[in-house]
């Protein structure tokens, strides 16, 4: 059964920084591209950040390159979402899934709220 389960979000002024985590489980990394998605409040979920398992390529949106740095960890099943220089339109809900979500049959983790407001 696979599961994603997103942490680290919270409350941050502008410019600050936050670690996101995502615990993968119900499926290896080892095989699959993995990144972020964010919703702000009224808006579609939008991609953030990928990485690939087959070359390591990664993905950014032009509105976090600079910014925001994802990493995997293959051994523990992890992802992560360094995120710095916060501004106030990264708040949203964020989380991790494959590129294409309709492979686990459109499953999404709970998420995990970054607010980003002085």
């Amino acid at each position: 059964q696979v599961q994603l389960v997103e942490s680290g979000g919270g409350l941050v002024q502008p410019g600050g920084s936050l670690r996101l985590s995502c615990a993968a489980s119900g499926f290896s990394l080892d095989n699959y591209a993995i990144g972020w998605f964010r919703q702000a409040p009224g808006k579609e979920r939008e991609a953030v950040s990928c990485i690939y398992s087959s070359d390591g390529k990664l993905y950014y949106a032009d509105s976090v390159k600079g910014r925001f740095t994802i990493s995997r960890d293959n051994a523990k099943n992890m992802v992560y979402l360094q995120m710095n220089n916060l501004k106030p339109e990264d708040t949203g809900t964020y989380y991790c899934n494959v590129p294409r979500p309709s492979v686990f049959g459109n499953y999404w983790g709970q998420g995990t709220q970054v607010t980003v407001a002085s």
